[in-house]
């Protein structure tokens, strides 16, 4: 069964909280009790729901811009609230004596600052905010993102363990590849943050990719490498013989996703978090 054939079969465990839900197109921005800001896709479910954290680049451009918030979209049908933060430099993230995007992540890599770490420390609290008041379902959380938005979601799986499951699109895996590093290629906290050093953290978790087959801005062939990794560990700690881990290397033009990209990763998250709901696993392979 292929994964929009899946979306249609994980619909019945949706349902109710589809109905339940309600719908609201544009995103509010609020913050947590102590100051940290999120943008929130969807009002204050009857029932804790499940939430899509979304990661592109500022709250308002995941949330509004359908390259970015076409699988929040398709999963709100679903019961799904989608959640955002500003990427570190990015937005109100940018900070007095930083560089821009990934320029500002090198610059604070280089006075001893880790930007993931932040990210994924606002990005829990916001999630205890929403467990709290009673937005968010803890056991049906997910994350998706693009390109340096895939980057954080993933780390933020590794950081978090309650992200049960991640959509990548276009992920950078390596800092290193990107040409905002090209003059920091032995940066040692730059390379402590490649995806490859963090698959202990996520091995076990299903991990869903897509990515050009000729990608030179965030590197095909780490992407590969990464998904190498990640299944290789998954394998030797003892998870499943196979690992629940998908990477569609696809013919699109450099740095960009299949058109079909963002409706396979919603059906997928779908189908991984119903197996999840009936505490089933994928069937191993022989």
């Amino acid at each position: 069964m292929n994964y929009l054939n899946s979306l249609a079969v994980s619909l019945s465990l949706f349902a109710p909280a589809c109905a339940q839900a309600q719908q609201n197109n544009d995103a509010q921005v609020l913050q947590t009790p102590d100051g940290v800001r999120f943008g929130l896709l969807g009002l204050k479910p009857s029932k804790p729901a499940p939430i899509l954290f979304v990661f592109a680049t500022t709250v308002e451009v995941s949330l509004g811009n359908k390259s970015y918030a076409e699988c929040g979209t398709i999963l709100a049908k679903h019961g799904f609230l989608s959640v955002s933060l500003d990427l570190p430099c990015h937005g109100k993230e940018r900070k007095e004596g930083d560089g821009e995007g990934l320029s500002g992540w090198r610059i604070r890599l280089q006075k001893g600052e880790d930007p993931v770490a932040d990210l994924t420390a606002r990005s829990s609290k916001v999630l205890d905010h929403l467990v709290k008041e009673g937005y968010a379902d803890p056991a049906r959380v997910a994350a998706c993102g693009t390109s340096r938005g895939g980057f954080m979601a993933l780390h933020l799986a590794a950081a978090d363990p309650r992200v049960k499951c991640v959509a990548a699109f276009a992920p950078v895996t390596n800092l290193l590849a990107l040409s905002e590093f090209a003059a920091a290629k032995d940066h040692v906290a730059a390379k402590a943050l490649s995806l490859a050093n963090h698959a202990e953290r996520l091995a076990g978790r299903p991990v869903w990719m897509c990515i050009g087959n000729h990608d030179e801005r965030v590197s095909t062939d780490d992407a590969i490498a990464f998904t190498r990794r990640l299944t290789a560990v998954g394998v030797a700690a003892g998870k499943s013989k196979t690992p629940p881990v998908e990477l569609h290397v696809m013919p699109s033009p450099g740095h960009s996703i299949h058109a079909t990209a963002h409706q396979e990763a919603a059906a997928w998250i779908l189908a991984t978090m119903a197996e999840k709901s009936r505490g089933t696993k994928p069937k191993e392979g022989k």
